[in-house]
């Protein structure tokens, strides 16, 4: 196949600014890489990829196995986050010290000024608490918009979703087109892993992690919309909680306009 793990020199993607991948190609990778370790996705994806595909993260407890994972492969892969201008000051400790454990310098994207000064002036600085409009018109400005304009320079992302954290995700792949991205290559190397195995992954490796883990906060977004979670609530209660249904999407791997 055209992306075989063993492509030459003279096909790597540095030297082709933009790469499309199409179904054919996607189907392929999934089937060479079933039943094998996040790892090995994570150095095809440096090995084949380069500069031009970035690992997100949010710093959550997937995140952070991914992060570990990836600077152990190179310390040139790129990391990046959304800093939405209303995280806790957890999420700036565990960011911080990533840097420091592992000399990365994190990409920080940044909500347009503008969006957000009209935004607030409009509807008030919790206008989420108003209404799911509302809630999805934050998210929209403050993360939406921010990681579609970042992935514009890109030929894929690597996210931290797994199948069990939302009905949206459950038929998640390890390789897909993302179609809400401009058809760029989608890679989720922890796709079929549990809770357990992330935290067994943590406390084998030593890896830092969100202190907000440790108060009950199995799922952190925005300091606002996010709270802990009381014994044998779902893994996502405390996300928006003051919304009925437990599919809980931001925006940035779930497109409300397309199922509105």
């Amino acid at each position: 196949m055209g992306i075989s793990t063993t492509a030459s020199k003279n096909q790597r993607i540095d030297a082709n600014p933009k790469r499309d991948f199409v179904l054919d190609e996607v189907a392929a990778l999934n089937a060479e890489f079933e039943g094998r370790d996040a790892r090995e996705v994570l150095k095809w994806a440096v090995d084949n990829l380069h500069s031009r595909v970035a690992l997100a993260t949010s710093f959550q407890a997937q995140g952070m196995v991914l992060i570990d994972m990836i600077m152990d492969i190179s310390r040139d892969a790129r990391i990046f986050t959304l800093d939405t201008g209303r995280l806790n000051q957890e999420t700036y400790d565990v960011m911080d010290e990533v840097r420091k454990r592992y000399g990365v310098n994190v990409e920080v994207l940044f909500p347009d000024a503008h969006d957000v000064e009209e935004m607030v002036r409009e509807k008030g600085a919790n206008l989420f608490y108003h209404g799911k409009a509302n809630r999805i018109h934050c998210c929209d400005i403050r993360k939406v918009r921010p990681l579609r304009k970042y992935l514009l320079g890109l030929d894929a992302w690597i996210t931290s979703i797994r199948r069990d954290q939302t009905e949206s995700r459950a038929q998640a792949e390890r390789f897909e087109i993302d179609a809400q991205h401009g058809g760029i290559l989608k890679i989720n190397p922890l796709v079929d892993w549990t809770n357990d195995e992330v935290w067994s992954y943590i406390r084998k490796n030593r890896v830092p992690y969100n202190k907000l883990h440790d108060m009950g906060y199995p799922s952190i977004g925005c300091a606002p919309c996010t709270r802990a979670i009381q014994p044998g609530e779902d893994e996502r209660a405390g996300r928006w909680w003051w919304e009925s249904g437990t599919d809980k999407e931001c925006g940035l791997h779930f497109n409300h306009e397309k199922n509105s």
